[in-house]
């Protein structure tokens, strides 16, 4: 629920999804819990990004239906459902020599009336979105120039400005190096906690998903396999289900969230001791 009290159900209903005739998702229930963040994961091709894609009207369903508050999606206004619901797909594509500044302003679009002009609130919500991805020092640089991890900042920033009570983000932190990936999680879990914005995303990374999510989906082959808690979820016999995946699932030492340990077939003659001893270290905390 955010601050003033608004609260939105989001949910798929028997839903099934398809491209070119083939079926992507079959079946599919989903409700996506207001006010978390949940987090979706998967192997390449389940259906990840395509069950995104359906959340925010992009793709219409073969079967089964996506509803915002009890509405099909594909029955709500364009504007009603976009100052609602707010989208960062996979792979953006910026207007040929669109400035930083400008791209982010796009994000006020939904907000503007027929007859309603640029205001001291837009402005403010587009600095705003620039200073929480670092990327107000490049406002006047054209897109097409920035290197591919800050052009991912500036999307970001174009999806924080929208405002938005419900954002769906898929593989938020692709090109994007350790220390920006945590930053942009990080920013995106204060978003949540202190705006009570309700947060979508996909993730390929399963460490980083289990620590920032609180609800995790696990998808594979077009269905859901479990959901829930990520301590509840993630499990060597589901990473073995849906990745086809020999791991170990330790605690990690840092949030104490399901931590993956691949094995692979050169790494998997240790004995779980040994190798639950190698990831069972706590930070010297000194006292």
């Amino acid at each position: 629920m955010t601050p003033d009290g608004t609260s939105h159900d989001l949910r798929a209903d028997g839903l099934a999804l398809a491209y070119d005739g083939r079926r992507v998702v079959e079946g599919l229930d989903l409700a996506v819990p207001n006010g978390q963040v949940t987090v979706i994961v998967g192997p390449n091709a389940c259906g990840k990004s395509t069950l995104l894609r359906s959340f925010a009207r992009l793709l219409r369903p073969d079967a089964g239906i996506v509803t915002l508050d009890g509405t099909d999606v594909h029955r709500l206004p364009t504007r009603r459902l976009a100052m609602v619901v707010g989208l960062l797909p996979q792979q953006p594509i910026a207007p040929e020599g669109i400035t930083v500044g400008d791209l982010v302003g796009r994000g006020r679009f939904p907000r503007q009336g027929l007859f309603r002009q640029w205001s001291a609130e837009d402005e403010a919500a587009v600095a705003s979105a620039l200073r929480s991805t670092d990327t107000l020092h490049l406002a006047a640089r054209p897109v097409d120039e920035l290197s591919g991890g800050q052009r991912q900042r500036v999307w970001i920033a174009m999806a924080l400005a929208q405002e938005t009570d419900i954002l769906l983000l898929d593989e938020p932190t692709t090109f994007l190096d350790v220390t920006h990936q945590i930053e942009v999680l990080d920013l995106l879990h204060e978003l949540n906690r202190e705006r009570g914005v309700t947060i979508v995303m996909v993730l390929h990374d399963l460490n980083l998903a289990a620590r920032y999510a609180d609800h995790l989906v696990v998808m594979a082959n077009g269905r859901i396999v479990v959901e829930g808690a990520p301590a509840a979820v993630i499990t060597r016999e589901v990473i073995a289900e849906a990745f086809g995946l020999e791991a170990l699932v330790a605690p990690d030492p840092v949030s104490g969230s399901p931590m993956v340990v691949p094995m692979g077939r050169f790494h998997s003659l240790r004995t779980e001791a040994s190798a639950a001893s190698a990831v069972s270290v706590r930070p010297h905390v000194e006292g």
